[in-house]
């Protein structure tokens, strides 16, 4: 093994000597400030001294820095460095009162920021040449699908299994697919994986179906145009509880809903109330309960709405997502709710979007069963239950051939 150590200003020019003298594949071993210089032990400057290694049959450094190929690589190794020298302990001056031991603690601190940030950037270097050796065996049609998977917000993951299926059925077929070949296979093997999920809907042995999610997505419209299809067209009598006592005329809108198609509406305000709803909605073949969008991003509130979805009747929750929703923001939403069981979702605002993505993504990552697409404000059209192949001709659409 060989072993050099360095003594800079900073870090990041450190690591830049490392990278150019050891090469890629050397490893930071220690890090810690020193203070060298001086006369008679004052005006002495801080310094930090590095010690790196790499192993002996690979110390093989090149001539010179090697520029890397791809822009994007570049442009993360310059926001990283940037990052490194801002957080460098050189540039932070330390408050009087702060006692060796806590500036050491600080130091320490900021130090394994600035290592983990360069470890994520070779983690990031790795996989963007992994992609950019996929995308040089492509053929054209499939950089074309690849593109468009990406601009629908479909995880990495899931394109780089979706193109390797592709290119492996072309090798077994010993010829390269022309454009309608690619999109075909394509939608015959997101069809395959989403065929488990497909067909769920609300069950029909669920009296009470509660419906919990974010503010704004669209949970009492959704409720009035399923609750309009149970009566109308199944002849059901159908009653509705509301708890979402936060968000000012949202009893008003639900009551509206409730006197245009005559059914009985029922609020609570805590758990306590409940035996009483059911009581005076007992003659209610099927009960809609409608729940206040709250931050579900925090598991507390989470755990607080799941405390009124308790009931002794047969009934299941229903996870509304808008589609207008950020793809990460929806992702820890569904993964709160996972934790309590929740298995069904229902996605609305569908025609104020052109993104489909997110909902692969959700199905396929937390194993959801979807219900439901709502895609206008009309009550009780407007809402239509989920299909795969529909779904699949959505996402894929906008670049059929």
């Amino acid at each position: 093994m060989r072993v050099k150590r360095y003594v800079v200003n900073a870090l990041p020019e450190a690591v830049t000597m490392i990278r150019s003298e050891l090469g890629k594949d050397a490893v930071i071993l220690n890090t810690k400030e020193i203070k060298v210089g001086g006369f008679m032990g004052m005006f002495r400057k801080k310094k930090m001294e590095v010690i790196a290694a790499i192993e002996s049959n690979q110390a093989n450094p090149p001539a010179s820095p090697q520029r890397l190929s791809n822009p994007q690589v570049e442009a993360a190794v310059e926001q990283i460095l940037k990052t490194a020298q801002r957080s460098a302990p050189t540039a932070v001056m330390e408050p009087p009162t702060t006692s060796p031991v806590e500036k050491q603690n600080h130091s320490s601190e900021r130090e394994q920021h600035i290592i983990d940030e360069i470890r994520d950037l070779r983690e990031y270097m790795v996989k963007l040449s992994k992609q950019n050796t996929q995308t040089a065996a492509m053929s054209e049609h499939l950089i074309k699908l690849n593109e468009h998977l990406i601009e629908q917000e479909m995880e990495t993951q899931w394109i780089e299994r979706l193109l390797q299926a592709i290119m492996d059925k072309q090798t077994e077929e010993g010829s390269e697919f022309g454009r309608e070949q690619v999109w075909e296979h394509a939608a015959k093997q997101l069809e395959e994986w989403l065929q488990p999920y497909g067909g769920s809907g609300i069950s029909s042995q669920a009296r009470v179906v509660h419906f919990v999610g974010p503010t704004g997505v669209g949970k009492t419209t959704t409720i009035a145009k399923l609750a309009a299809e149970q009566t109308i067209k199944h002849g059901k009598k159908v009653g509705f509880i509301t708890s979402d006592t936060y968000r000012i005329a949202a009893v008003d809108q639900l009551r509206t809903y409730a006197n245009i198609l005559n059914v009985p509406l029922e609020v609570v305000f805590s758990q306590m109330d409940l035996p009483r709803a059911f009581k005076q909605l007992e003659e209610r073949e099927l009960i809609y309960m409608d729940t206040a969008g709250r931050n579900f991003r925090s598991e507390l509130h989470v755990s607080e709405v799941n405390s009124l979805l308790q009931t002794t009747e047969p009934s299941e929750t229903i996870l509304v997502l808008s589609m207008t929703g950020k793809t990460r923001d929806m992702a820890a939403v569904a993964d709160h709710f996972c934790k309590y069981g929740v298995q069904k979702v229902l996605f609305t605002k569908l025609d104020e979007t052109s993104v489909y993505g997110a909902i692969f993504n959700l199905i396929m990552n937390f194993e959801l069963l979807p219900t439901y697409m709502a895609s206008g404000q009309t009550v009780p059209d407007d809402i239509e239950k989920f299909q795969v192949d529909s779904y699949i001709r959505q996402l894929l659409r906008s670049n059929a051939p």
